[in-house]
């Protein structure tokens, strides 16, 4: 009687499709890998410290504001000051309404500098403000600029 080949598991044929299909591809582990490392890194990122996110962002939106506020000084020929207040800001010099004057944490506030003149010189003195939060007063931030580059955030080192 002649022998046929078989899958039969105890059949060569039978053990190495048994093998090919328990094992993993190159390609598949890459893949758990990949997503395995997008996940860590996304909960990193949710257990990052947080209380100085805040502030960090008045800073960076500050530092845009006067960027602009000095771009239309430039513009208008007319002298734009940066006025703080006790729980805001002011732009004098500029039409009403015309930049935002709130901060966006309501704890925010300015620890020194200020009046900030901007412009309408292209070349400004060096000149700055520290900001700082009420919840949190160790921690705060630098809004400065030398004169010739944009105002930039770094941290306030006493």
């Amino acid at each position: 009687m002649a022998r046929t080949p078989t899958s039969a598991p105890g059949s060569r044929r039978g053990a190495r499709a048994l093998l090919q299909a328990a094992g993993f591809t190159l390609i598949e582990l890459l893949v758990v890998i990949a997503i395995v490392a997008v996940a860590s890194a996304g909960v990193s990122f949710a257990l990052r410290d947080a209380t100085g996110a805040p502030l960090e962002r008045d800073a960076q939106r500050l530092a845009a504001l006067l960027e602009s506020a000095r771009a239309k000084s430039r513009l208008t020929g007319q002298a734009v000051r940066w006025v703080p207040t006790p729980d805001a800001y002011r732009f004098d010099g500029l039409p009403p309404d015309s930049l935002p004057e709130k901060w966006l944490a309501a704890d925010t506030r300015v620890r020194a500098g200020g009046p900030l003149l901007l412009g309408p010189e292209p070349i400004i003195g060096p000149q700055g403000v520290v900001l700082t939060s009420a919840e949190h007063p160790e921690r705060s931030l630098r809004v400065a600029t030398d004169g010739l580059r944009p105002f930039a955030v770094t941290p306030d080192t006493p």
